[in-house]
């Protein structure tokens, strides 16, 4: 079978979706070799490496000015051309055009919180992107859903045939499952000046992701439970209104904002969880919360909501919270802050879990996709 991949998001991406792309294609091309593999990118990067695999790019001059237009389009004649038997859109959209192409199609989709929250967006930004899920959720030969979560909302905003959808769940980066000593530990926190003990936040500055609720948590444990808390990622406005209650709150200097002081490597993020006491992750919704699976690959502690997706990846290895109550986050960081007991259980309970999303999984999830439509 020749499967083609949209991989934008592989060379364009490092963070969630581009993870994702890179992860699932390499698991592919590697646990099933007998498969021809295409990678259909608007342009190429020193982001991935894709080794041998085949990667298009737009080749007339019309397709290389408009490189929007040639993935959301034109590709599908590229599509015909090279006889692709099936092609993978890999984040909530495929072409234009494609069901009427004879190429079969699938189309992972990661979430709908654009539809669930659309105040938080920009409205032109909802329209196209309503505009293109919904397309694909239509006209996909299958739908692949990241979590239960997910599948629920394809079929309440879309109302998506039940038996279209597919839940495969995600992976990580494979580098987060091994365990760093704990003298390269303390050297990375001595090498960004991290002090011996904090509480992370990984993930956008943005309000559905709740950083507020965690610092006024914090300013509820001033003074009993002094333990700083570390922030890996950026936003605009909502950042400057968390940065507003710490200055009033007294709390700006137990907040470590690491983009701020250093670039950090993908290769230091393992030590960057290794090294925290819990990660805190009180996000209102998620569509699957890859954090949380980070951490847990980590042997590293999470805190995060109920509700949502959370359950479906922390499994009984999270404590979980409500995210709108910041006294109910602060018990779950005092009692990780002063249970060992809890905290080893928490690890051990939580690398078990992890297992069950290995890169493996989720590539014999996917090609079993892929397979019921080769029939």
């Amino acid at each position: 079978m020749k499967i083609g991949f949209d991989a934008k998001r592989a060379y364009q991406n490092n963070t969630g979706l581009g993870n994702y792309s890179r992860s699932l294609i390499n698991s592919l091309v590697a646990g099933f070799p007998e498969h021809e593999y295409f990678l259909f990118a608007p342009k190429r990067t020193d982001m991935y490496e894709a080794g041998p695999t085949p990667v298009i790019l737009p080749e007339k001059s019309l397709h290389r000015w408009l490189k929007s237009a040639w993935r959301s389009r034109y590709v599908v004649s590229d599509l015909q051309r090279l006889h692709i038997d099936l092609y993978h859109g890999l984040s909530h959209e495929i072409p234009f055009g494609i069901h009427q192409s004879g190429v079969r199609s699938v189309v992972t989709m990661h979430d709908l919180i654009f539809e669930r929250y659309p105040e938080q967006y920009n409205p032109i930004d909802v329209w196209t992107y309503r505009r293109k899920a919904k397309y694909a959720c239509r006209y996909a030969d299958k739908v692949v859903a990241i979590s239960e979560q997910t599948r629920q909302d394809l079929i309440s905003f879309y109302d998506t045939p039940a038996d279209k959808i597919e839940v495969v769940y995600q992976s990580c980066d494979p580098a987060f499952a091994t365990q760093h000593p704990e003298a390269a530990v303390a050297a990375f926190r001595t090498r960004y000046q991290l002090p011996p003990q904090y509480f992370l936040y990984v993930g956008s500055v943005i309000e559905r992701k709740n950083l507020l609720g965690i610092v006024t948590a914090m300013h509820t444990l001033k003074g009993t439970l002094d333990i700083p808390l570390v922030v890996l990622g950026n936003g605009s406005g909502y950042k400057k209104k968390v940065k507003a209650y710490l200055e009033t709150s007294g709390l700006t200097n137990r907040v470590i904002w690491l983009n701020e002081q250093a670039r950090l490597p993908n290769a230091e993020l393992p030590l960057l969880y290794q090294g925290a006491l819990a990660l805190l992750y009180p996000s209102v919704f998620e569509g699957f919360g890859i954090p949380i699976l980070e951490a847990l690959w980590s042997r590293t502690p999470v805190i995060t909501s109920h509700g949502s997706c959370f359950g479906e990846t922390g499994g009984d290895a999270a404590l979980y919270v409500d995210p709108l109550d910041s006294k109910d986050i602060a018990a779950a960081m005092r009692r990780i802050a002063g249970d060992t007991s809890l905290v080893q259980d928490m690890r051990e309970k939580g690398w078990k879990h992890a297992h069950l999303f290995t890169p493996e999984k989720c590539a014999a999830g996917m090609m079993k996709v892929y397979t019921s439509l080769n029939k």
